[in-house]
């Protein structure tokens, strides 16, 4: 079937200024700009989308480090980024959920670490699976709307596959970060746990006081498998699963995003979705779950090695957020 055509075909660029990179290594030495990357042609189930923010994920600095190289051969040109907000400039000729013209948001890579795109999101224009996308909650800015797709739907997932339920308790490990944040906030409004704790460093406590939790553990002066506390289910989103094996009850669970993980805790790559965000819009919508954006957000993509590099550093509070200079 032939792709549709938009009422601004005269407009629609064949090619777009994109940040990419040849060679794995440190994002500040093999990150450069391309002025003129080709589009692809538009598939049936595809949209064209003009970029207007760009969230940021450790798998973006780790993907250009190389980490994902034996699932990941696509060099030696690739361009990075995963979620995306932005406008629907075009839509394939099978697409039936969008229209020119609407204000979509998602993570465009739907196998998470396999098959990952050579066009990425850090471009001024990108092209995505209808599937993988939702419209805009109408309250976010594109901004806010950008940081969520990866995290939010990484930190449902995770929910899903331990079969969490109302009325158990919850431990997140790393509640500050893009996943942690969402995973309390999951919790609180859409679980309807009974306990939810969670670590950060000494500065982020409040962060996740406001965000809900009952007890803000500093994991600089406390190790959380110490504390007396038992939780059903632990949320590891840094790398610590085999400590979170000592603080859980009997029958209590393990969940963590973090390879290669720990067995028997459970281990998972997001299967992208853009259902997922539809299904979460009215926890937003109706301000219950906020997006929760670094100090630092939102920076022009003239400054995206800079904020990689920030981001590299494990500092950021929530997401950073990068955008296309019109």
């Amino acid at each position: 079937m032939a792709e549709a055509a938009s009422s601004t075909d005269s407009t629609i660029p064949t090619h777009t200024k994109a940040w990419y990179y040849s060679e794995h290594g440190s994002p500040a030495d093999v990150l450069k700009f391309d002025l003129n990357w080709p589009l692809p042609q538009l598939k049936d189930d595809q949209v064209l989308i003009k970029v207007i923010a760009v969230s940021l994920n450790p798998v973006d600095y780790k993907r250009i480090h190389g980490v994902f190289k034996d699932t990941d051969p696509y060099l030696p040109k690739i361009v990075p980024g995963f979620d995306v907000a932005g406008i629907v400039v075009r839509v394939g000729g099978e697409v039936r959920k969008f229209n020119v013209g609407d204000e979509v948001y998602g993570d465009i890579n739907e196998q998470g670490l396999s098959n990952l795109k050579i066009l990425g999101t850090l471009s001024e224009y990108t092209v995505a699976e209808e599937r993988l996308l939702a419209h805009k909650p109408s309250n976010l800015s594109f901004i806010e709307a950008a940081s969520i797709p990866l995290a939010l739907e990484t930190a449902f997932e995770g929910f899903e596959h331990a079969q969490f339920s109302a009325a158990k308790s919850i431990l997140v490990l790393g509640g500050a970060g893009g996943v942690g944040s969402y995973a309390i906030q999951l919790a609180k409004h859409v679980y309807k746990a009974s306990v939810i704790a969670a670590t950060a460093s000494t500065g982020k406590l409040e962060v996740l006081r406001e965000l809900g939790v009952d007890l803000a553990i500093d994991y600089t002066k406390h190790n959380f498998e110490e504390l007396p506390e038992k939780y059903d289910l632990v949320y590891d989103t840094v790398g610590q699963a085999d400590r979170a094996f000592k603080a859980i009850k009997e029958d209590g669970k393990v969940v963590t995003i973090v390879p290669p993980g720990y067995p028997p805790a459970i281990t998972f790559v997001l299967t992208s979705k853009g259902s997922i965000l539809e299904k979460l819009r009215p926890y937003f919508e109706s301000g219950q779950v906020k997006p929760i954006l670094d100090a630092k957000t939102p920076l022009p993509f003239s400054q995206l090695v800079e904020a990689i590099s920030y981001l590299e550093t494990s500092r950021a509070t929530g997401k950073v957020v990068v955008y296309p200079i019109p």
